[in-house]
């Protein structure tokens, strides 16, 4: 019997390290093509509240993401709304997360001013300039990295610490 727990175990594991890579390849695929946001969101479709805390943030960022897809500007706050109600939550539970504040950070750098969903950038961005280091998975330093190489939130010189990683 401790095999078999061992082994559902192990199996979990591997489950969402293969999950997380592809939700993270999805993630920067529909940040950059409108047209595979609608699949992103499919991916996380059955993610809840009570799912790891990465993961409902991303959930979070899908739902922002579909925004963009709604004709009235009603909808598109709603779907804003919505979702950054997952980055906050997931944030709430998990303060230390560098892939949450990751999230979060791309989120307010890339939604309208009028949406007022700005104020935590400085401290997400420090967040991620000071744990960066301490990122073990090499998949997640290279997704984080790629990012800040192109947000604007960093500046040429911090970006330029992250150019040669």
């Amino acid at each position: 019997m401790k095999f078999l727990n061992v082994l559902i175990l192990a199996l979990s594991i591997t489950l969402f390290s293969t999950d997380i890579s592809t939700v993270r390849k999805a993630y920067k695929e529909a940040a950059q093509d409108d047209t595979k946001i609608e699949a992103f969101n499919k991916l996380l479709s059955d993610v809840t509240k009570n799912d790891d805390m990465t993961l409902v943030a991303y959930k979070g960022a899908a739902i922002t993401m579909l925004a963009k897809n709604e004709s009235k500007i009603k909808d598109k706050k709603a779907r804003v709304v919505e979702g950054v109600s997952y980055v906050e939550y997931a944030i709430e539970k998990a303060p230390n997360n560098i892939e949450i504040r990751f999230i979060r950070l791309g989120i307010q750098e890339n939604t309208p001013k009028i949406l007022k969903y700005k104020e935590h950038i400085e401290e997400d961005k420090q967040f991620i300039l000071k744990q960066f280091k301490n990122i073990k998975s090499s998949n997640l330093r290279h997704h984080i990295k790629d990012y800040i190489l192109q947000s604007k939130a960093f500046s040429d010189e911090e970006k330029s610490v992250f150019s040669g990683q």
